[in-house]
């Protein structure tokens, strides 16, 4: 039965469909659906069909339309985890960049388990979005050469070792290390504590490699302090880093190579009764956005997230309007000095 022009079966509303828009202007589904979508009619049908639709509360199904018209104008955005605050800010950049594009993200959180990374990339596919961007915890998964067939994908800070037709946009690590060992030795530090993750390096991310060169160049010895992602809890953490940071022989400086671990040494420090930056200095990697509002300001590395988002966005776009090639950009840093480092402390 009808009421109030909703259709009713057993009593629970029925849907508004394209047929009933149709039979409201008397055109047939494939004109209305056309019409709904902007693509064909006059000014005058436009308008009919879609005065019909707002009143009838017919919705455009987003999966059929992206299969009518081969554009779901929705972009998948996968991050590795959003509790690390970097990839947090550059998510929610990333969403904002796509929107002012006409774009909508749909947000997934890989919350630092593989495992969930790739659950997590089946489901965005079955979403039918026109592109991918991805911050990825496992760039030599077999899946992503699976995935760069069927849809446009670009990766941040990693390429994807078995989709060479995906872009990237990746960090010249090597110069952003080499800027940190240069400060840390101009202020006389000669032993410091690597903080860097639990995970394997990657080619674009080669921080044992790096670390060894840069320790010879400047004639350092370096402790390399394995810690858990920023997924791990926060009391864990901290107790880790004050044993790898305390005792008397213990290191000057830590280089970490995200903020959040930048942070954690911060609070181990604080445990452990050290001054920052009089008996250790703390450098980070990312320059998350409250990185100078941390205690006396947090000496890091700036790699330009809006330089980064134009480069992932920019280019995945291109290829998905314009059919254009994916490629790799490689995002330079810039050394932030703040009020974590200072001086290299005397040893009695």
């Amino acid at each position: 039965m009808a009421v109030g022009g909703a259709t009713y079966a057993h009593g629970v509303p029925k849907r508004p469909t394209l047929q009933d828009v149709a039979d409201a202007v008397g055109l047939a589904p494939a004109t209305v659906s056309y019409a709904l979508r902007g693509e064909r009619g006059s000014a005058d049908t436009l308008a009919r069909v879609q005065a019909a639709a707002t009143a009838l509360g017919y919705q455009i199904n987003p999966i059929a339309a992206a299969l009518a018209s081969g554009r779901s104008r929705t972009v998948a955005v996968l991050c590795g985890s959003t509790r690390d605050l970097w990839q947090q800010s550059l998510t929610a950049d990333l969403a904002r960049a796509l929107l002012a594009e006409g774009r909508h993200a749909l947000v997934a959180d890989a919350d630092g388990h593989p495992e969930r990374e790739e659950a997590l990339l089946a489901k965005l596919r079955d979403q039918r979005p026109d592109g991918l961007l991805v911050a990825p915890l496992d760039p030599f998964a077999a899946q992503w050469e699976e995935l760069a067939r069927q849809l446009p994908v670009v990766a941040i800070g990693d390429r994807l070792a078995e989709a060479p037709s995906a872009g990237a946009v990746v960090f010249d690590n090597a110069r952003g290390f080499a800027q940190v060992f240069d400060h840390l030795a101009e202020l006389g530090h000669r032993r410091i504590a690597v903080v860097l993750p639990e995970r394997p390096s990657t080619p674009d991310r080669p921080a044992e490699r790096l670390v060894a060169r840069e320790a010879r160049r400047c004639g350092m010895s370096v402790d390399l302090v394995r810690t858990a992602p920023a997924t791990a809890d926060a009391d864990t953490m901290t107790d880790h880093l004050a044993t790898a940071l305390g005792g008397r022989d213990r290191p000057t400086a830590a280089f970490c190579l995200t903020d959040s671990f930048a942070f954690a040494v911060l609070r181990a420090a604080r445990r452990l009764g050290l001054e920052v930056p009089g008996d250790l200095s703390v450098v980070g990697f990312e320059d998350v956005e409250f990185a100078d509002l941390a205690g006396p300001g947090l000496t890091t590395v700036d790699w330009g997230r809006g330089a980064v988002v134009d480069a992932a966005v920019g280019q995945l776009l291109a290829a998905v309007d314009d059919d254009e090639p994916l490629r790799t950009v490689t995002i330079s840093p810039r050394l932030v000095v703040r009020g974590t480092t200072g001086p290299a402390p005397s040893r009695s």
